[in-house]
């Protein structure tokens, strides 16, 4: 049951043989059912190694010259000079120094080997060691030049919020001082409307007698143009009777007196009407001429002040515009911290409301003391609240900082790959040149699905770097292209919608998947990418991938870790740099993050 065996042998020493402080040495060894082995001397466990040396030192052992085995006696008379060089010195003792020459031999090679590869290894890592220097170097300038660039738009933030704020309250202080303006524009106006209603009303009054004016204007006109007439057509009797007069006396002078007297008298009337008329027309005339004046200066002043409102109003609207304006910029950026100073703004109303209701409560009820000390409770509660408030707040501020510094982290990490992904080759001067008959590299334009982007580029092999091109004729000018501007030289991978994968009708073991069905794109790259894949099944490890091809060795199995194996050939190690699929897998990560 214990699964051990174990022997032991003692030896006396009293004539000290062996070279050891002891008069009697114990040598024991204790095998296991697995195999292996303990020493002991005394009961203290040592190697072989010094058992071996212990008897070496005293002459004894299987090979030593002291004990000569069945049938080797005859060897020893029939041996060669060199057999017997062996055996003399096997007697001298140097057989021990020999063996342990050669396991030090044996061991310098050992550690040789692993010399060699330590080299290997830091060769490759020496080779690594470049673009991860210049990753990190570019890591620490993006994190330098992130945390500049926070501090220096939270100062500009901060001296753009104090700005509009000072800003702010001057526009308001102009509000304030223009409405005041405007209450006594407004003032002023209803004045003017109150005289203008005043001055309209007197118009009013006034237009009868302006009529009547007219009326007498026009009468008197008419009666002025009837006595003009008249005139004339007497002066033209006048005549007429002057050239007509017959020497001899008339007969009717009686009559013509009477008539001329009549006529004077008629005359004189007239003039006194048309004497009285012009005195009532002069003073319509008059009474027109300052109602005309007084209306003329009341639309004048009417105007001045529908002009003065208009631009009051106007010079309002503007400033009314300008604070909108300064407003809104304001709200734009206290929008940026107004998320974290929503739960505070709500905890200061609350506590100016508890506030308020305080005073109110303590103003109106001065004489209850009873209600004093619930309302300080009430106070406190709310000055609690408050503190609460603002101690979330700086946990949600510490938290943005939060965001904000792993924002810089995942920026810095996506610029220093995307330095990785830069391609100083044929590729890449394509690429630059902003061809259009290359789309992309295969490694951007796919996505690899289930954690299997080093075992996709393995599969693929130089392919995963190349370039994408629609069809034959875009390659063709591609590769003319880099021919004629001597810039190198690119793998291309043309597109083929009707490109298929095709995998042998076998059952997977469980962990495993065709490697076709990792990869989705754009239709005619991945359809081409997926046939190129036809017969490649992904698996965890090594031992999965043997079990693979063992089975079936018309299959190729690569690992997640990018080894290959196949049926006449195979790939994998240690050492490798990532594959450009999973430099782009963790590029698109931290773009995405």
């Amino acid at each position: 049951p214990l699964g051990r065996a174990e022997v032991s042998l003692t030896i006396d020493n009293t004539d000290g043989a062996l070279p050891i402080d002891y008069t009697e040495v114990t040598i024991s060894r204790t095998l296991f059912r697995s195999g292996g082995s303990e020493y002991a001397i005394n009961g203290t466990p040592c190697r072989l190694l010094d058992i071996q040396d212990l008897l070496s030192d005293s002459g004894l052992g299987r090979e030593m010259h002291v004990i000569v085995g069945q049938g080797q006696l005859d060897a020893v008379l029939r041996a060669t000079p060199e057999e017997r060089r062996g055996f003399i010195e096997e007697a001298a003792g140097i057989l021990k120094h020999r063996k342990r020459k050669e396991k030090a031999l044996r061991k310098l090679d050992a550690m040789q080997a692993n010399l060699n590869r330590v080299q290997d290894l830091l060769t490759e890592i020496r080779r690594q060691l470049g673009p991860l220097g210049k990753q990190a170097e570019v890591a620490r300038q993006a994190q330098t030049i992130q945390a500049q660039v926070r501090d220096a738009r939270a100062r500009l933030l901060a001296d753009d919020i104090a700005t509009l704020r000072g800003a702010l309250e001057k526009e308001q202080a102009d509000e304030t001082a223009l409405m005041e303006r405007r209450k006594a524009v407004e003032a002023s106006l209803a004045a003017a409307r109150e005289k203008l209603a005043e001055l309209e009303r007197q118009s009013a009054e006034a237009t009868p007698a302006l009529t009547q004016a007219n009326d007498i204007f026009y009468r008197l006109s008419a009666i002025r143009e009837r006595l003009r007439n008249l005139g004339t057509l007497a002066e033209e009797r006048v005549r007429m009777l002057g050239s007509a007069i017959d020497p001899t006396p008339p007969t009717d002078l009686v009559d013509l007196d009477e008539q001329l007297e009549r006529a004077k008298a008629a005359r004189e009337e007239l003039e006194a009407e048309v004497a009285a008329a012009a005195r009532d027309l002069e003073a319509a005339e008059a009474a027109r001429k300052e109602a005309e004046a007084k209306a003329e200066g009341s639309e004048k002043h009417l105007a001045n002040l529908l002009r003065s409102v208009a631009d009051r109003r106007e010079g309002v609207a503007r400033l009314a515009g300008d604070v909108a304006a300064l407003r809104s910029r304001c709200e734009a950026v206290e929008a940026e911290i107004g998320r974290l100073q929503e739960a505070r703004a709500a905890a200061e109303k609350r506590a100016l409301d508890a506030t308020t209701e305080f005073q109110h409560l303590e103003t109106s009820v001065a004489a209850a003391e009873a209600g004093e000390e619930d309302l300080d409770a009430a106070h406190e509660a709310a000055v609690a609240e408050w503190d609460a408030a603002k101690e979330a707040v700086a946990q949600l501020r510490e938290a943005l900082h939060e965001a904000q510094r792993e924002r810089d982290t995942w920026a810095a990490k996506a610029d220093g790959l995307a330095l990785s992904l830069v391609r100083k080759d044929g590729a890449g001067a394509l690429l630059a040149s902003d061809s259009r008959a290359v789309r992309g590299t295969v490694a951007s334009l796919i996505d690899v699905s289930g954690d299997a982007e080093d075992a996709i580029a393995a599969a693929l092999g130089p392919l995963a770097d190349a370039l994408a091109v629609d069809s034959v004729e875009a390659a063709v000018d591609a590769i003319r292209w880099l021919r004629d501007e001597d810039a190198g030289r690119a793998r291309f991978v043309v597109a083929d919608p009707e490109a298929r994968a095709t995998n042998p009708h076998v059952s997977l073991p469980a962990g495993a998947a065709w490697a076709s069905d990792l990869v989705d794109g754009p239709a005619g790259i991945v359809d081409t990418v997926r046939s190129f894949l036809s017969g490649v099944v992904v698996v965890d490890d090594l031992a999965a991938a043997r079990a693979v091809v063992s089975q079936h060795r018309e299959l190729i199995a690569v690992t997640r870790r990018g080894d290959l194996l196949g049926g006449r050939s195979a790939s994998g190690g240690a050492g490798d740099a990532p594959s450009v699929l999973h430099v782009q897998a963790q590029y698109d990560e931290a773009v995405e993050k």
